[in-house]
């Protein structure tokens, strides 16, 4: 399985995760994404309603509801009540166990440097689980896979 690792350097994350989860939505998949804590949760919420680029990202959480059918799915749990396969982890949350999905997303903020070496511990426990990373970096106009 195919574990991508975004390092956020030139958007914050409220920016440069819609456009991500609108390709998710555009080739036909659904989303979890794992925040650290319900603040985060209802932070990504209140962003994704009010972004416009895609102009509308179809979303819930638990305090919304109707888990099974929202095609994007927020919690700072290990819920993934809506059938997702792709997994959005903002700065590592949740376990490092992904048995049912089939792309993860592991996004990052370079701006701060706790954050930068958790994620380069998580990389280094993820390769030696055997799975298959990829490295991201934000650019001027969306990401370039590196080294």
């Amino acid at each position: 399985m195919n574990v991508g690792f975004y390092h956020l350097t030139r958007t914050p994350l409220e920016e440069a995760l819609p456009a991500l989860l609108g390709r998710t939505l555009q080739a036909g998949e659904r989303a979890v994404v794992r925040c650290p804590d319900a603040a985060a949760v209802m932070a990504l919420d209140t962003a994704l309603w009010a972004c416009r680029d895609p102009v509308w990202l179809p979303h819930g959480t638990a305090k919304t509801g109707h888990e099974a059918r929202q095609p994007i799915w927020l919690t700072d749990g290990s819920d993934v009540p809506n059938g997702a396969r792709f997994l959005f982890r903002v700065d590592g949350a949740g376990e490092d166990d992904f048995p049912s999905f089939t792309r993860v997303f592991d996004l990052f903020d370079g701006g701060n440097p706790d954050s930068v070496q958790r994620a380069r511990k998580r990389w280094v426990l993820l390769k030696s689980a055997g799975y298959e990373l990829v490295y991201w970096k934000q650019e001027s106009r969306g990401w370039k896979k590196a080294g």
